[in-house]
C-alpha cells in the first residue's frame, strides 16, 4: 500500500473525542480572533443594570492544541509580570487611572489582547487639564485625540453598541488586540465608611469593586502611577498594579554599565586562538571563545591580575564568534592631560577615551557626586572646539527642576535666566580657567572670556524644532527626563554634531518618574551596542575626601 502525500500546510492533530466536542479548527497564530459571545453572567450583570460591559468568555479549544503564541504575551501594563491567565484564555480588565494617560498618552494601546476600563471620572479629570502649555497638558489632548478617534469608528451612536466596547486596534494601533469600555451608567458601590465618597480616587476604586462584583470569572486590575492609591486599593482587598511599560528596566541594579571585567584566567583560555597586531600606537586582540557573547560593541574590558602588565581594552568589533579589543588610550598621565585634566581612576579614563572619540556622537555617563563627569565633559568640549576645532561651540541645557522650594519668575533673557541653574558649570569653568598662572591677571582674564564664548546656555523649553549643526552638546542632569523629552534632544542632532548625557539617577526630582522609567535609564539601554554611542558608570568619587565619606554613611 503506498503512502499517503505529505501535508503541504501545518495542521494541529486533534483527538476524536475533540469532534465530539466541539467543531472549531484550530487557527495559525497570526489569525485574528474570533467573535467572543458574553457568558450568562455578564448577560444577568447588564440586565441588573450593575455594569454595561461585556466579558470575554474562553474559546473552546480541544484538549491536545496549544494557545496560539501571538495571544500568550505579558500584558503591557505590568511588561513582564501580568500575563493571560493560562489554561482558561481569559482576558484581563485594567482600570486606567487618570496619571497613567497623563503620563504616556498612548497608554491605552499598551495592553496587547487585554480590555481597557475609563471610568467617567478619569474623563472629568483629563478635562480639567487640558489647558496649558506643560507636558501634562499636552498629553492630555493627545488622549482626547485618540479617544475622539475611537469613537469616531463607531457605527451607530447608542449605548448597545458602546457597551459591546470599542475594538482598540481601528485607529491603525496593531499591537492591541482588546477593547475599551467606558463607563455609561451610575455604578452604586458603597465604600468603607472612612473614605470620602466626593473624592475622585474613592470613586475609581468604587468602580474597580462593582467591576469584580459584577465579574467574578475575570480578574479586574486597577492600574495607577499613584502610590496611596494603589495601597488604598489593596486595603479594600482590589488588585492594583503600577503602569511599568514606560519602564526600561525593572531593577536598576541591572542597567548596563559599559565596563566589564575579563576573567583571571582570559589569556589562558584565548590565548591559542588569539590574533594581535599594531596600528598607530595602539594593539588590537582578535578573540574568539565563551567571552565573545557577553561582549558589546564599544563596551570597555580590562584585567588587573598581580605581577602583569594591566589590560584596559574596548571592543571595536564583533563578527560572528570573534571579537577586536582595541588598546585605550591613558589620559591619566599628564602628557595626555586634556585641557590640563587627567583621569584619576580606570572609569574616568574609558569616559574620557569616548569623549575624545570623533567616532562615538552619542555618549552617556552616569555615577554619584564627585565623580567628575561635568569637569571631563567641559574639558573635553573645549579641547574639541578650540584646539581641534571639530566643533564650532558648546551648548549646555538641563532640566529646571528646583531641589526645594522655587524662589518664583526669573529676570533678564534666556542665558541670564538659565544662569542660577547653572552654578555646576560655573564651578567647572573656574577650575578649567585657571590654567598657567604665569600667564597673569590679565592672561587668566582673556582665557575667562574667550571660553565663555564657546558655551552658549539653552532652555529645553525652545528645543523643539532646532537642529544643532557642528555643536559640541551637553545635557546636564539628565535623569530629570522623561523618555520623551530625551528622545525630543538626541533627534535635534544634525551632522557632526556629539550628544552627551550627564546624570545621577540616585537623584531625581521628576514627580512619577523611577530609576527604571528615566529617560536616562532609556538611551542607555536602547543605545547600548550602537557602534556610535558609549556609556561608562563612574565608580569612585574625586572630589575630596569629605564627599566621598559623605556619599557613604549619609
Amino acid at each position: 500500500m503506498p503512502l499517503p502525500k505529505a501535508p503541504s500546510k501545518r495542521a494541529s492533530r486533534l483527538d476524536s473525542t475533540a469532534f465530539a466536542t466541539t467543531l472549531t479548527v484550530s487557527k495559525p497564530p497570526a489569525a485574528k480572533p474570533a467573535a467572543r459571545q458574553a457568558p450568562p453572567a455578564a448577560n444577568e450583570a447588564r440586565a441588573a443594570n450593575v455594569v454595561p460591559i461585556v466579558a470575554r468568555s474562553p474559546e473552546p479549544a480541544p484538549a491536545t492544541t496549544t494557545a496560539p503564541a501571538a495571544r500568550g504575551k505579558p500584558a503591557a501594563a505590568s511588561k513582564r509580570g501580568t500575563a493571560k491567565t493560562k489554561g482558561t484564555g481569559v482576558t484581563k480588565l485594567f482600570v486606567l487611572d487618570t496619571n497613567v494617560l497623563m503620563h504616556d498618552p498612548m497608554s491605552l494601546f499598551r495592553f496587547e489582547e487585554h480590555d481597557v476600563y475609563l471610568p467617567m471620572i478619569t474623563l472629568e479629570e483629563l478635562d480639567g487639564h487640558k489647558k496649558g502649555m506643560t507636558e501634562v497638558a499636552r498629553n492630555v489632548r493627545q488622549v482626547s485625540r485618540e479617544l475622539d478617534q475611537l469613537a469616531a469608528s463607531m457605527k451607530s451612536s447608542n449605548l448597545e453598541e458602546m457597551a459591546k466596547g470599542l475594538p482598540l486596534d481601528h485607529t491603525g494601533k496593531r499591537e492591541a488586540g482588546g477593547k475599551l469600555f467606558f463607563q455609561t451608567q451610575l455604578i452604586d458601590a458603597p465604600l468603607p465608611q472612612g473614605l470620602p465618597q466626593g473624592k475622585a480616587d474613592n470613586q475609581i476604586l468604587g468602580v474597580v469593586q462593582a467591576l469584580k462584583k459584577a465579574q467574578p470569572e475575570r480578574e479586574v486590575v486597577l492600574v495607577s502611577k499613584d502610590i496611596n492609591m494603589r495601597i488604598k486599593a489593596r486595603a479594600l482587598g482590589l488588585p492594583a498594579e503600577d503602569y511599568r511599560n514606560d519602564k526600561a528596566l525593572e531593577d536598576a541594579d541591572l542597567l548596563y554599565t559599559g565596563v566589564q571585567p575579563l576573567p583571571s584566567d582570559f589569556w589562558e583560555r584565548h590565548g591559542k586562538t588569539m590574533e594581535s597586531w599594531q596600528q598607530g600606537g595602539l594593539t588590537f586582540y582578535r578573540i574568539s571563545g565563551p567571552l565573545v557573547p557577553t561582549l558589546l560593541v564599544n563596551e570597555f574590558v580590562y584585567l588587573e591580575a598581580p605581577g602583569a602588565a594591566p589590560l584596559y581594552a574596548k571592543v571595536t568589533e564583533i563578527t560572528g564568534k570573534t571579537a577586536v579589543l582595541r588598546t585605550v588610550k591613558d589620559f591619566g598621565h599628564q602628557k595626555h592631560a586634556v585641557w590640563g585634566i587627567a583621569s584619576r581612576n580606570r572609569e574616568q579614563n574609558f569616559a574620557l577615551n569616548l569623549l575624545m572619540d570623533p567616532e562615538v556622537d552619542f555618549i552617556t555617563l552616569t555615577g554619584t557626586a564627585g565623580t567628575g563627569k561635568t569637569l571631563m565633559t567641559l574639558a573635553a568640549g573645549l579641547s574639541q572646539v578650540l584646539d581641534e576645532r571639530r566643533y564650532s561651540e558648546i551648548i549646555v541645557t538641563r532640566v529646571t527642576v528646583p531641589v526645594g522650594e522655587d524662589i518664583g519668575f526669573l529676570p533678564g533673557t534666556e542665558e541670564e535666566k538659565m544662569g542660577p541653574w547653572m552654578g555646576a558649570l560655573d564651578d567647572n569653568l573656574e577650575v578649567l580657567a585657571r590654567g598657567d598662572s604665569s600667564a597673569g591677571e590679565w592672561g587668566r582674564a582673556a582665557t575667562n572670556d574667550l571660553v565663555r564664548s564657546k558655551i552658549k546656555i539653552k532652555s529645553l523649553n525652545f528645543m523643539r524644532g532646532r537642529t544643532f549643526l557642528n555643536k559640541f552638546v551637553i545635557i546636564d542632569e539628565a535623569q530629570n527626563l522623561t523618555p520623551k523629552q530625551m528622545k525630543t534632544l538626541i533627534t535635534r542632532a544634525g551632522p557632526g554634531t556629539k550628544i552627551v548625557c550627564l546624570g545621577n539617577l540616585a537623584q531625581i526630582d521628576t514627580p512619577y518618574l523611577t530609576e527604571g522609567s528615566s529617560g536616562l535609564t532609556y538611551a542607555v539601554d536602547r543605545f547600548k551596542g550602537w557602534a556610535h554611542s558609549g556609556h561608562v558608570t563612574l565608580a569612585r568619587g574625586e572630589r575630596s575626601r569629605l564627599a566621598d565619606f559623605a556619599s557613604e554613611v549619609l
